[in-house]
């Protein structure tokens, strides 16, 4: 049939009529041979040769049955995650078949008027779904309504799966084979985009399943903190032999999460500054704000990181609202450092001096001694940027001070107050303490599990804030693996690092940007799941920002969406396709000559006429059905595939309770971790001032 440039499949399975027929003259050929006047040798023989036309024409109808039976209803497909398939080589992502000018056609064909019959649900089925509603309260016939709701294999009038969306974008094809993905190209990032509801979650339980049994490092990020995802990730990690790997670190639940210094470990002493003040708006006289908030917070970084203090969200927000004391304790150290003589005697000799009433209007109400140890510092011939730079915020007036930090202030507020501040802003020095604190360069090296839940439903600004830090600590992290290896030294193959963010348009910054363009060499992979491409655009702000981002994904899975401009992404990088449409022609023609004997013509044609159209409308993304998908693969391969739905495995922990458990009896304290001889006070490198002064090796605390 596929020989025919018409295909048509929604049609009467007439192939029945030839295999009735068939079989049964083989029967009369076989049990009464003389009536066909045949030997018994000749009518075995032709009852053979009609068994198999039988047989063929038989396969022929199954088909055109079996197609039209899945353009209303598709074969359920569940399997549990211990039976997903994983391989070192090859991603898993489900059924599916790669997508031709075959399956376009056949698709347009759906839409004929003459067909509905064979697309649509049958009039029984209808008239079933009305009733089931109509009789749900009336007595007795509540029961049937029960019955006919029922789904089961004996039920004929069984509703069609709570998935939605239009059966035919997947029943175009009968051949379903398993859709795997290069884990090479995994490498160029992966975009994955669907509305709300639709799979994307069950998607990455897949992937996410696959990168743990294979024993990659895997950081999951999700907003939300979906328990769901959680309990699947943790069951992973139990049955490939990996719960000593998996580590919690959750904003909604600070009981049971590990701890994370999101500003105290970096390349660059700048980074901490930046990864703050790219919390703060930054538009139109915002800008002014941000910058000054950048400048202060760098140099109070400076000074902690120079008096050999790991810098937090607690000392960010204690030194912003009063930076005197840091003033006063750096410049002691300073001055002990130097060497400096009698430097304490003329201290105290220039603050007995000091008068409130000659001091300049900004000095007044400070301490006498920081007001001396300012003055003896500007009479000796000592320079030192740290030095310099808090200085120059000291001799601000505190009233003017505070109005140009305003913007950072509010934010410091949310990251230091309530149950997370001890979260993001762990005390090393805690001994009572036992929730671990995790770097990620330390989880990268013992290849660990990280789930992230930030809680964003209850707070945005502090899941966006810590989760940008996080992204900005790993590109840190991605440029010394490039640099130095895992180990310290240089290595050829750097580990794989699958980073699964959900609903990322909640946490991408500019911190997630160079994520997707450079840290590919250090063998990180990332995937992104979010639901328009339009929330990227509005969290970013700038849409040829955005469009830089979307061309760093190589790879797109598109599950339904409901955004027409989203949809597009995926259609307008599709060519078009020719299809062929059959058309109905018929006339008539009456003779005017007397003499020819012919009164009329009529003619009654067929024409097969050739269009081009898209391979894929955004229409046709619009309405498909959940838990499937289009994907872009491997340089542009379009394929259609189709999740598996979830099963419940035995093994799932039943609540976040159970984890919380297990977790508690697996946390090892650092109790002692400041004790060891390779505590980062303890190297011999010089901490000076600049700005390249120290790397994240140098202010390691041990874990």
């Amino acid at each position: 049939m596929n020989n025919h440039p018409i295909e048509a499949l929604l049609r009467p399975p007439v192939e029945l009529w030839s295999t009735v027929v068939a079989y049964s003259a083989a029967t009369v050929a076989i049990l009464a041979p003389g009536s066909l006047m045949m030997p018994p040798g000749i009518a075995y023989g032709a009852a053979a040769v009609l068994a198999m036309m039988g047989t063929y024409r038989a396969r022929q109808a199954f088909r055109v049955l079996r197609y039209q039976r899945n353009m209303r209803r598709l074969p359920t497909y569940r399997i549990s995650s211990k039976n997903i398939p994983v391989s070192r080589r090859k991603l898993f992502l489900g059924k599916g078949f790669r997508w031709s000018q075959k399956h376009t056609q056949r698709l347009r064909d759906t839409i004929r008027p003459e067909v509905q019959r064979y697309v649509q649900p049958g009039t029984l089925y209808q008239w079933a779904r009305r009733k089931e509603v109509a009789w749900e309260s009336v007595p007795v016939l509540c029961g049937v309504a029960r019955l006919i709701r029922t789904r089961g294999w004996w039920n004929p009038l069984s509703p069609l799966p709570s998935v939605g969306g239009k059966p035919a974008l997947h029943a175009v094809e009968l051949e379903e084979q398993d859709v795997w993905m290069d884990n090479a190209e995994r490498v160029g990032h992966t975009l994955v985009l669907g509305t709300t509801r639709v799979g994307k979650t069950r998607l990455a339980e897949i992937l996410i399943t696959q990168d743990i049994q294979r024993g990659d490092v895997v950081i999951v990020f999700d907003p939300k903190g979906d328990a769901d995802l959680l309990r699947r990730i943790y069951a992973e990690a139990k049955r490939a032999g990996r719960a000593d790997e998996f580590t919690l670190f959750h904003l909604g639940f600070p009981q049971v999460s590990a701890r994370y210094n999101a500003i105290g470990n970096f390349s660059r002493i700048t980074e901490v500054a930046t990864r703050i003040a790219n919390q703060l708006p930054g538009e139109g006289n915002s800008a002014a704000f941000k910058e000054f908030a950048w400048r202060f917070v760098n140099i109070i970084a400076r000074a902690l990181v120079a008096l050999k203090r790991r810098p937090d969200y607690q000392q960010v927000r204690r030194y912003i609202n009063d930076i005197e004391p840091l003033f006063v304790e750096y410049s002691r150290d300073y001055l002990s450092r130097r060497g400096a003589s009698g430097w304490q005697e003329q201290v105290t000799a220039i603050a007995d001096k000091i008068s409130e009433r000659n001091l300049p209007a900004a000095m007044r109400g400070r301490n006498a001694e920081a007001i001396a140890l300012m003055r003896y510092l500007q009479s000796q011939d000592f320079y030192d940027p740290v030095l310099d730079g808090l200085v120059s915020a000291f001799k601000y007036d505190k009233t003017y001070f505070d109005k140009i930090v305003s913007s950072v202030g509010p934010l410091m507020e949310k990251l230091t107050t309530g149950n997370i501040a001890a979260l993001i802003s762990p005390d090393y020095t805690d001994e009572v303490e036992s929730r671990p604190i995790f770097e990620w360069m330390e989880v990268i090296r013992n290849k660990g599990i990280v789930y992230v839940g930030l809680d964003a439903l209850t707070d945005t600004t502090v899941a966006s804030a810590v989760g940008n830090s996080m992204f900005a600590d790993l590109v840190s992290v991605a440029g010394q693996i490039y640099k130095h290896g895992v180990s310290g030294e240089s290595e050829s193959t750097p580990p794989i690092i699958s980073i699964h963010a959900d609903e990322f348009n909640e946490l991408i910054g500019d911190e997630f940007i160079p994520l997707l363009n450079k840290a590919g060499g250090a063998g990180f992979q990332v995937t992104a799941y979010t639901q328009t491409w339009s929330d990227v655009e509005a969290r970013i702000g700038n849409r040829a920002k955005a469009g830089q981002v979307a061309g760093n994904f190589n790879t797109l899975i598109m599950l339904r969406v409901k955004e027409l401009a989203t949809a597009e992404m995926l259609t307008n990088q599709l060519p078009s396709v020719e299809v062929f449409t059959l058309m109905s022609v018929s006339g008539v023609d009456d003779s005017s000559e007397p003499g020819s004997g012919v009164d009329f013509k009529s003619r009654n044609e067929d024409r097969i006429s050739v269009s081009e159209v898209p391979m894929l409308a955004p229409s046709d993304l619009i309405t498909l059905p959940k838990g499937q998908a289009f994907a872009l693969l491997e340089g542009g391969e379009l394929w259609k595939i189709r999740m598996p739905l979830p099963t419940t495995d035995a093994d799932m922990p039943g609540s976040l309770a159970e984890i919380a458990d297990e977790m508690e009896r697996t946390y090892i304290t650092n109790d002692h971790w400041f004790r060891s001889e390779n505590a980062w006070w303890s190297t011999d490198a010089e901490i000076i001032g600049s700005t390249n002064a120290l790397t994240s090796e140098d202010v390691r605390a041990g874990s």
